[in-house]
């Protein structure tokens, strides 16, 4: 299945989103949610129009495919803060909360190798979340 890639970016007070290749589509919202739900509308608005504008529609958008979510840091911080506070993102990255603060306030902007190193902890702790099992 076809992979089109969302891209989702922390802007002031609210969450933007867009579809990488594809021109043209673009979304906002409060949270996560709304952006989800927006994104797949957008689409399906867009390709409707191409269609009834006789427009070609992007190969991308044919047939079925799967919308992936991705973040910058910044966006990632602000939609997840009341599920990661800083002080549990500095325990799982070892990165200083001011600095992850400066992050996600988008005053600095982190190294790729900040970032890779930030999503490997998250996906870590993941892991050991999704094998947890009670008793």
């Amino acid at each position: 299945m076809k992979k089109v890639v969302v891209i989702v970016e922390f802007a002031e007070n609210n969450l933007a989103a867009y579809v990488k290749d594809v021109a043209g589509i673009a979304v906002t919202g409060e949270n996560l949610k709304e952006i989800k739900e927006s994104a797949k509308e957008a689409i399906e608005l867009y390709v409707d129009a191409c269609k009834e504008m006789d427009v070609k529609i992007p190969d991308l958008l044919k047939g079925k495919y799967e919308l992936v979510y991705k973040y910058d840091l910044c966006s990632f911080l602000n939609a997840y803060a009341p599920v990661f506070g800083k002080s549990a993102l500095e325990s799982l990255t070892g990165i200083n909360q001011k600095q992850l603060w400066h992050y996600a306030s988008g005053k600095r902007k982190p190294s790729p190798q900040t970032v890779e190193k930030i999503a490997n902890a998250i996906h870590k702790f993941a892991l050991e979340l999704s094998n947890v099992q009670f008793a």
